[in-house]
């Protein structure tokens, strides 16, 4: 299969089904300096998160200066080096930088956070998008590998990293930190003592919201001190953001972490909420309510989230930090009352107490990446559910079906330990 490569930034415009027919005028509209805001019918876009834009002068100027020092997009073919490439953001990023005609090296190691079965299913669709093998490469292995990695980057040279490999998840974290440690901490560091010494161009990683812990802020600000995470999980994805500036600081290496807000969709972590919800009420099972239903979260489409991804990979900052999310919250029963909508089934919860390093409520102050990377989210909470059940119901009801009680962080099984000396080496998927 041939992919006609594009230009090498992504459409403001979601990146789904509705918008496959965008024209030529639209991509050059919005490769302007100024973003033009692509909408359409089915895509409301939310601003509430875009409010420090317009709320005081002074906030104002200070988006005015930062958009006079955005940079301009680098343009044309790239081979990037996607880690965590068979998991849910990360097989979402491959996918799309295929899709425009980039070459792509995927590396994971597989572990069984989840059901690796869902990550197969995620390779086998990139590789069925490219059989092309000199433009889709799979790796299976650590990350923090030395031996592995230093062969990986000897072969390929990629000269873009986009950086997804993470081991995630809040309460598993406080269960067994030290897989967040060896995975998140060294892995990242690893990977930057690799990509300054072959010379990489840009390297993008996942930061996390969790890093804002129990933040009182409406809106959560790269501006604000995040110096009191609440979760081990949180706690390493702040130490890799004060290692990459670390990484920029002595070798000028030009590092971008992504704080994602709650991200979810089609092909999601079966242990989110989002996924979890729709699964158990179309069985008829019973949900679990931590708390009153009034925490809120800033979830997220997937669509979005890969679209700041790109966009982030495609603008080389020396050293910058971007909230990726909506930019507004809805609560846990809000959330409840839309998936059940959306399956058609009555919910049945069961109350359960507040768990533990979880915080009340998250709320992405989107400004910075509107201004410097032209990001802003356009699939709204119950659009971006929809979609989900849809996809549920019609691709992993029929093709996957596994059932999400037989896996990690709280739904019947204890999370996964790393065997950290058994990483595969090299082998070819």
């Amino acid at each position: 299969m041939k992919f006609p490569h594009t230009e090498s930034m992504p459409c403001l415009a979601s990146l789904g089904d509705d918008d496959s027919n965008s024209s030529g005028d639209e991509r050059t509209a919005i490769a302007s300096p100024t973003p033009t805001l692509s909408r359409t019918p089915h895509h409301v876009e939310s601003c509430v998160g875009l409010n420090a834009l317009v709320d005081s002068d002074d906030e104002s100027s200070q988006s005015s200066a930062r958009r006079a020092n955005a940079i301009e997009p680098h343009l044309g073919f790239k081979k990037v080096l996607v880690t965590g490439g068979a998991g849910f953001v990360g097989s979402s990023t491959a996918a799309h930088l295929l899709a425009r005609g980039d070459a792509v090296v995927v590396v994971d190691e597989m572990n069984d956070y989840y059901d690796v079965r869902i990550k197969e299913a995620n390779l086998r669709r990139l590789r069925a998008m490219c059989p092309d093998k000199k433009r889709l490469t799979i790796y299976k292995g650590d990350i923090c590998d030395e031996e592995f990695m230093l062969a990986l980057f000897e072969k390929e040279r990629p000269q873009w990293v986009c950086h997804m490999a993470a081991r995630a998840g809040v309460r598993p974290s406080i269960q067994d930190p030290y897989v967040y440690i060896h995975s998140n901490i060294r892995g990242t560091t690893h990977l930057m003592e690799l990509s300054h010494k072959f010379g990489v161009k840009n390297f993008v990683f996942a930061s996390s919201s969790s890093v804002y812990g129990g933040s009182k802020n409406t809106f959560f600000s790269e501006d604000e001190n995040v110096d009191n995470p609440v979760s081990p999980y949180a706690a390493s994805k702040k130490a890799c953001e004060l290692l990459a500036y670390t990484y920029h600081h002595l070798y000028k290496l030009n590092v971008t972490g992504l704080r994602f807000f709650t991200v979810y969709g089609p092909r999601g972590r079966p242990d989110m909420a989002p996924f979890k919800f729709i699964d158990r009420v179309s069985r008829g099972m019973e949900i679990q309510q931590f708390g009153d239903g009034s925490s809120s979260r800033d979830y997220t489409f997937i669509e979005d989230i890969v679209a700041g991804v790109v966009r982030a990979i495609d603008r080389p900052y020396s050293y910058e930090v971007f909230n990726l999310g909506k930019g507004s919250g809805t609560s846990l029963k809000e959330f409840i009352d839309i998936v059940e909508k959306h399956v058609g089934k009555k919910v049945i919860k069961k109350i359960m107490p507040d768990q533990p390093g979880d915080v009340p409520y998250t709320c992405a102050d989107v400004s910075k990446a509107y201004d410097l990377l032209g990001y802003r989210a356009t699939v709204p909470f119950d659009e971006g559910i929809r979609r989900t059940v849809r996809w549920y119901e019609s691709e992993y009801v029929k093709d996957i079906n596994i059932e999400p009680e037989t896996q990690a962080s709280g739904m019947g099984r204890a999370p996964s330990y790393a065997e950290i000396t058994m990483a595969a080496r090299g082998l070819r998927v």
